[in-house]
């Protein structure tokens, strides 16, 4: 089997966010950035050269091998923020505010879409899961 290839790294997370063309954006990269060390309680570090993330979910594989990836994060893609490892309580999603739902991600286009106290309530119970 192939090593993980989205791993954590040494990359700095604020070289990554600098490098964020649209102010725009930028802004809500370092506010999410913020927001997710404070619901989860952990540094935010690099994980491959595009993903921001706090804490560590493993999960198993086949033949008894373990994988591992940031129990949650987000990266700055083309047309949106992603937000992966949020946990998918309905009745949360419903007060989050302008969202879309991918198969293990939310996409929004930026942060004033949403209700912010709501996600770092999504972000703080997934990082209880995947802690425990």
């Amino acid at each position: 089997m192939a090593d993980a290839k989205t791993k954590p790294t040494a990359m700095a997370v604020e070289s990554y966010i600098a490098a964020i063309a649209d102010d725009a954006r930028r802004a809500d990269c370092e506010a999410l950035v913020q927001l997710m060390v404070r619901a989860n309680r952990q540094p935010a570090v690099m994980w491959g050269t595009a993903i921001v993330g706090c804490g560590l979910h493993r999960y198993p594989l086949a033949g008894g091998k373990v994988g591992e990836i940031c129990a949650v994060g987000f990266s700055s893609r083309k047309g949106d923020i992603s937000i992966y490892g949020v946990a998918a309580d309905p009745a949360m999603l419903s007060k989050l505010g302008k969202h879309k739902r991918g198969k293990g991600c939310l996409y929004v286009a930026r942060l004033s879409d949403i209700h912010l106290p709501v996600l770092e309530q999504l972000m703080a119970q997934a990082a209880a899961l995947k802690s425990g």
